[in-house]
């Protein structure tokens, strides 16, 4: 009802901006207005964050799945998405006083996952360039970037897309970027973008508001209202501050803190950026920003402060236990009145999604299966092998397969189930098709085999399928964060599963070959300070 309800809303939005959008192949003519000439701003949008520690690559497919549009046709999605980009366009109407046009260009966005097949990446690179060269002259261009993203054979992917803007286009046009919570700051990314815009939410529930900051300041650059001056911190902390919540402590503390920060009469924004520890980069480690206008020093002791801050908590310890499968299933069976009321969750810590991991996990499947058969359990495990396998065989026949260990070889086992084929067809996770889907049920298991890798963003992923989750003893998630919000109406205890797996949040654990030394957790260091970066118009 609510998605109906507010689609005359998205229209209306969609109808007032065409007026101010021009199509990226074609030139824009500057048009006089009342009071000063139209200034064009270009919109670009090219995000997924990368676990480079997966074998499975992400390749075009992954980017049409989820969402790939170019020029206008970026426009109505955004607006319905209420993403980066839809903020910014909002931004552009509050702010431009009717004298900005705007050049849609991409929005390119694909789950997170293995590192992006090169020639995609060229191939969007290229054509991002194209586009921008023929949208005329320029004022100023945003890029909504993830800023952990990872492509074959190139470090810093993001940085090398904002060099060739730059070779292109000169170090006088603005260039605003904002970039999601766990970005990875390297001096490319400071050094050649004119502000950093980032999330201070996690869960990240911050999207629009990060594009409208975004498109607030890039308004007022280019009509020269104010001078973004922006200084960058770079952290020996590779991870830190316990499970890096903004509303839990510690990190609650700090950014209330940056809160403060910004109602300053000088202050622009701020940032902090906590890194995804799944790349191998030489400058990988968590990051502090501060936007100033024309205030160097200030933004100095901003992004100092906010450095002081983590590196003071750098040592919190997480609270909750990390549970083996079998010792999981032995919490949620004495967990029998939280049963009662709902659902048990089990966090899958090293093999989740979210974070880029396959999502062909067996072991957590093996101990429901074997040990705990009574209770009613929810297993997603990615194996489209599997699901082609089942096209051919009838509701409610009894199947076997073997799953998992197809696609990541060095920690996931095969793992062979018996089951009744109770769902055959096409599964949704929020508004979006998940793919092919099939259920297996061997008595109270239920073996929840997809096409592509399950993210459990959404209950919608358990209750398209006819699964009811109030029924559920065990719900396995594919997520470190977003489920402990989506699934508070059914959840009652969350339990943090470890097994073998590429999302191992033990730093010490994973197989780093490239990151500089020392760094904190995996060294003794005395301080955070490694590196300051201002951006290049302030040099």
């Amino acid at each position: 009802m609510l998605k109906h309800a507010a689609a005359p809303v998205y229209l209306v939005l969609v109808i007032l901006l065409i007026g101010c959008i021009q199509p990226a192949d074609t030139a824009v003519k500057t048009l006089e207005r009342p009071g000063g000439s139209q200034k064009v701003i270009a919109v670009v949008s090219l995000e997924q964050e990368t676990n480079v520690f997966s074998p499975v690559k992400t390749t075009l497919k992954d980017f049409q799945a989820r969402d790939l549009y170019y020029g206008e046709a970026m426009i109505a999605p955004s607006l319905e998405q209420r993403d980066q980009v839809a903020g910014f366009l909002h931004a552009i109407q509050d702010f431009g006083k009717g004298n900005i046009r705007i050049v849609p260009i991409i929005e390119a966005k694909a789950a997170s996952g293995g590192p992006i097949e090169k020639d995609v990446y060229n191939g969007f690179k290229n054509e991002i360039m194209t586009r921008l060269r023929n949208a005329g002259k320029l004022d100023g261009i945003y890029l909504s970037l993830h800023g952990s993203m990872g492509v074959e054979g190139l470090i810093d992917p993001e940085g090398d897309l904002l060099q060739a803007i730059r070779d292109e286009f000169g170090d006088q046009i603005p260039i605003g970027t904002s970039y999601d919570q766990h970005a990875n700051m390297t001096e490319k990314k400071a050094t050649l973008a004119t502000f950093i815009v980032g999330f201070k939410t996690n869960p990240h529930r911050d999207f629009f508001s990060t594009g409208y900051t975004s498109g607030k300041l890039l308004v007022r650059t280019v009509q020269g209202e104010i001078r973004p001056t922006m200084v960058v911190n770079k952290l020996r902390l590779l991870r830190g501050g316990g499970t890096m919540t903004d509303f839990l402590a510690p990190m609650d503390g700090i950014f209330s803190r940056m809160r403060e920060m910004e109602k300053l009469p000088a202050v622009l924004c701020v940032s902090n950026f906590l890194v995804h520890p799944f790349l191998d980069e030489p400058e990988l480690g968590w990051s502090t920003v501060a936007v100033t206008d024309n205030d160097m020093a200030l933004a100095g002791r901003l992004a100092d402060e906010i450095a002081e801050l983590d590196w003071s908590v750098r040592g919190y310890r997480i609270t909750q236990k990390l549970l083996s499968p079998s010792e999981a299933v032995k919490a949620a069976r004495d967990c029998w009145l939280e049963r009662l009321l709902g659902t048990t969750m089990f966090c899958d810590l090293s093999d989740a999604v979210g974070t880029g991991s396959p999502g062909e996990n067996t072991w957590i499947l093996k101990a429901l299966a074997e040990e705990a058969p009574d209770l009613i359990s929810y297993v997603p495990v990615r194996d489209a092998e599997a699901v082609q396998q089942l096209q051919d065989i009838p509701l409610n026949e009894t199947a076997t397969v073997t799953v998992g260990g197809k696609l990541e070889k060095v920690y996931n086992r095969p793992y062979t189930f018996t089951g009744q084929l109770i769902f055959k067809g096409e599964g949704r996770e929020g508004a979006r098709s998940s793919g092919r889907v099939v259920v297996l049920q061997n008595q109270g298991t239920h073996l929840i085999l997809t096409e592509a890798a399950p993210n459990t963003y959404f209950p919608s992923f358990f209750t398209s399928l006819g699964l009811d989750l109030m029924e559920a003893d065990v719900v396995v998630a594919k997520n470190l964060f977003p489920f402990r919000i989506r699934f508070l109406q059914y959840n009652r205890k969350t339990f943090n599963v470890v097994s073998a797996g590429t999302t191992n949040i033990d730093v010490f654990q994973i197989r780093y070959n490239n990151i500089t030394r020392p760094i904190y957790p995996l060294d003794e260091v005395e301080s955070w300070r490694w590196e300051k970066w201002e951006s290049e118009a302030d040099k």
